[in-house]
């Protein structure tokens, strides 16, 4: 490791800097949107079983010893504990996340990830900063010391990360996580405020603003490697200045050995396909999240005010409330208007390759994780977070609202444009992948014929 590390158990980020890829939570349950959360999900009592818990578990057991290394720490030990692969590396140089002193575009910070967590790590940085998804809490959010120890401990952290983001318009109101685009100056802090999360439906040529991006992605414009050659407060008006920005040499980059020094990383990349999939994995975790905090909140109210009845049922109301938050999930899983590729894409690390390689794949050997990278990010276009311990974990009432919507658009029952997107062919192929991949849904499909 460079610089001095110390042991940090609090922090605070100035409130004038905003997140650009802070994986944090951004609303404290009994602050946000649904209320009284904590009676319901149990967000702060309850013992979290997400895999950084497990992982805690496993070391306190003995079963996992995490080697310390004096370049990155306990990087490489957690990275491999925890399945993350070093092809999902993405470099941020906007000074905007928790460790902000330590950031910039001569050190970025290093964001890795897999299906179910997140890494952050930057030179120098006291601390690694962790976030995993629990399937009933959603975002559960850890900090580790960068010092060697006998017993590595994961610190949960809650107002440290909470007090700076409650963010319904980012998350929903719940804890979430966040891809942000926003241009910064030549010392990586920010000169526009970041627009809204970065989702499937953002356009490539408002995405990676303060990322460094490796790769190729034709002629199609990006904020990727992309600052202003003076300070913030020289710009004047941001918008104005970006415009007569020249957009040309920040695009397919494959080397970023010019523009700082990449040999302290782990990876020399910052995969361009590795940050398409990020946007598009942390949008639906938080729509799962969502449905299962709305459904529990909706059935909480229902005993509260006694609307069931006798029979048990959910009252209309409850309904409602539940099939608005399922019918998001619904279009989101669809990646309803996704915004198209108009050049193709190509990442210059493994990511790819490692991606695909996971699976489950159906008779004929195709995956909801094949990836297009010409007119779309994937080939079959239905997130694999469907296999997912969060998706599996949500209410009954959820799964089956869900399920049931999938047999009818991909059955083309529903011929709703906002999945104009699903033609002929990929409904047919993404219901064939689903049942004989997930055999939830292949109970229902059988279940409907049946009738």
């Amino acid at each position: 490791m460079t610089g001095r590390s110390r042991r940090v158990r609090t922090f605070a980020l100035p409130p004038a800097l905003l997140v650009l890829l802070l994986l944090v939570p951004v609303a404290v349950l009994a602050m946000g949107q649904f209320g009284s959360d904590e009676d319901v999900i149990g967000y702060n009592t309850a013992t979290p079983t997400d895999p950084v818990a497990q992982l805690q578990q496993q070391i306190d057991s003995g079963q996992v010893h995490l080697a310390f290394d004096p370049a990155h720490g306990y990087l490489p030990a957690v990275l491999k504990a925890l399945h993350v692969p070093i092809s999902s590396q993405g470099l941020v140089f906007s000074r905007t996340s928790l460790q902000v002193d330590h950031i910039a575009p001569w050190t970025p910070r290093a964001v890795y990830f897999n299906d179910d967590v997140y890494v952050g790590w930057v030179q120098g940085g006291p601390i690694m900063e962790v976030a995993s998804v629990d399937p009933k809490l959603g975002g559960v959010f850890y900090t580790l010391d960068q010092q060697p120890t006998a017993h590595p401990k994961f610190q949960r952290q809650f107002s440290t990360c909470l007090q700076c983001h409650d963010s319904s318009s980012s998350t929903g109101g719940v804890p979430g996580f966040i891809m942000r685009s926003v241009f910064a100056d030549k010392m990586g802090y920010p000169i526009s405020s970041p627009v809204a999360a970065t989702t499937p439906q953002t356009p490539i040529a408002e995405r990676w603003g303060g990322w460094y991006v490796t790769g190729t992605t034709g002629d199609q414009p990006h904020l990727g490697n992309l600052m202003a050659p003076v300070s913030a407060h020289d710009v004047g008006d941001p918008a104005a200045y970006l415009a007569k920005m020249r957009i040309g040499p920040n695009l397919n980059v494959t080397d970023l050995s010019s523009r700082f020094d990449t040999s302290p990383y782990l990876s020399p990349y910052s995969d361009a396909v590795a940050l398409m999939v990020l946007a598009d994995q942390t949008y639906v975790h938080n729509l799962i999240t969502i449905a299962g905090y709305e459904t529990r909140k909706a059935i909480y109210d229902d005993q509260l005010t006694s609307m069931a009845g006798d029979s048990g049922g959910l009252s209309e109301g409850a309904m409602v409330r539940i099939r608005g938050a399922a019918e998001r999930l619904v279009r989101g899983l669809l990646y309803s208007r996704e915004a198209p590729l108009t050049s193709p894409i190509t990442g210059d690390s493994t990511f790819t390759q490692d991606f695909q390689r996971l699976g489950p794949r159906d008779h004929l050997g195709r995956s909801l994780r094949d990836l297009d990278l010409k007119t779309r990010l994937f080939k079959y276009p239905l997130s694999y977070l469907i296999y997912s311990p969060a998706f599996d974990a949500l209410p009954p009432v959820v799964r089956s609202y869900v399920y049931t919507r999938l047999r009818q658009v991909l059955t083309g029952q529903d011929q709703d444009p906002a999945f104009a997107n699903l033609s002929a062919a990929d409904r047919t192929a993404i219901l064939q992948i689903l049942q004989d991949t997930k055999p939830a849904f292949a109970a229902v499909m059988t279940t409907a014929v049946a009738r």
